[in-house]
């Protein structure tokens, strides 16, 4: 089982992707893929687009999870954000059907580290133990292997599972 974890942005995101085989986590890859190279915003949207198409083609997961969106003051924000994961969202789905979770920043936290405000250190901490990683270039790329390893941690309860590519299949 190979899951791809995206901590989405529309300058920069992070991702991990890990195979989980019964209850072993290895990590094949990580990273930090940037977009703030184009100025302008709907165009840097088909360049989000393409990174994840090409995420999931080169690694061919088979489900992927994200970062939910958190509450943020400024709506300009929140709203670039929307549409940025909208368009990592569509990305990952062009290739074909996968499911796609999303699981709030607490909900990361606590099922990776034990705790719901654990800070950035406490992530990278315990993922260097699950993983054997021990630096990491970004913290976009930390939180990403802790989505996946979220994921591999939850996946089985239904509820956690929102998005299926197939009509009339949104859980």
């Amino acid at each position: 089982m190979i899951i791809l974890g995206i901590d989405p942005g529309s300058r920069k995101a992070g991702y991990g992707v890990i195979e989980l085989d019964q209850r072993k986590i290895k990590l094949i890859a990580s990273g930090t893929m940037r977009y703030d190279s184009t100025k302008e915003f709907i165009p840097r949207l088909g360049i989000i687009y393409a990174s994840c198409k090409s995420l999931v083609s080169k690694y061919k997961p088979n489900e992927i999870a994200l970062e939910s969106l958190i509450h943020v003051k400024n709506i300009n924000s929140l709203s670039k954000l929307s549409q940025a994961r909208g368009a990592m969202i569509s990305g990952c789905l062009s290739s074909g059907e996968l499911p796609i979770s999303e699981y709030a920043p607490n909900k990361i936290k606590s099922s990776v580290v034990g705790f719901g405000h654990a800070d950035k250190l406490n992530i990278k901490k315990t993922i260097s133990i699950l993983c054997g990683i021990t630096e990491f270039k970004t913290d976009d790329e930390s939180d990403a292997i802790a989505i996946a390893i979220c994921h591999s941690l939850n996946r089985n309860t239904l509820q956690k599972r929102i998005y299926n590519n197939r009509p009339g299949r949104i859980r």
